[in-house]
């Protein structure tokens, strides 16, 4: 699938959108039911649609299903995402728009030359790789969640928009 709106040009990616919204948590930090918020994996992950409810029985299922304790990153693992996103970047000759690294979860805006899920699940496997080269990711399991959220930005105004949400909308 390759989403394209021909109304709207950017200097970066001219055949695209000006850049993505890329968001992905920590493996079991998010379950559905959770009182901030889940989305429904049958793909409804529109924007502007509902989240799905509170629910502590969900919640308490996903739970049970935890294959690994919920992870939260220190100090030092956030440190290496944040440079190993930067550095994955740098070497795909993206454009980075804002970056910020959780303890439970990732926020990046950028403007890539690839679909925003592969663009995701390259991060994703470049800063576990990185964080168990390094000795801060010691476990068999993956640290992060399955997929996560992938907004496309087609214009200057979403971008900024998105930017001041990851740099400053963060309790």
């Amino acid at each position: 699938m390759n989403a394209t709106n021909p109304d709207y040009t950017h200097k970066y990616n001219p055949n695209g959108p000006a850049g993505y919204f890329i968001t992905f948590c920590t493996y079991g930090t998010r379950l559905h039911g959770d009182p901030r918020g889940s989305i429904d994996r049958k793909g409804k992950n529109i924007p502007g649609t509902p989240m799905i409810p509170a629910d502590p029985v969900l919640v308490k299922r996903g739970i049970s299903r935890l294959k690994q304790p919920p992870v939260t990153f220190n100090n030092s693992q956030r440190t290496s995402i944040d440079n190993t996103i930067q550095q994955v970047i740098d070497y795909n000759n993206w454009v980075l728009h804002a970056l910020n690294v959780r303890t439970e979860h990732v926020h990046v805006v950028l403007t890539a030359s690839k679909l925003p899920g592969a663009v995701m699940n390259s991060l994703k496997a470049w800063c576990t790789r990185r964080m168990r080269e390094r000795g801060l990711w010691n476990n068999d399991y993956s640290p992060w969640s399955r997929h996560g959220s992938t907004r496309y930005l087609w214009n200057e105004k979403g971008v900024r928009d998105a930017c001041r949400y990851v740099l400053y909308g963060q309790a």
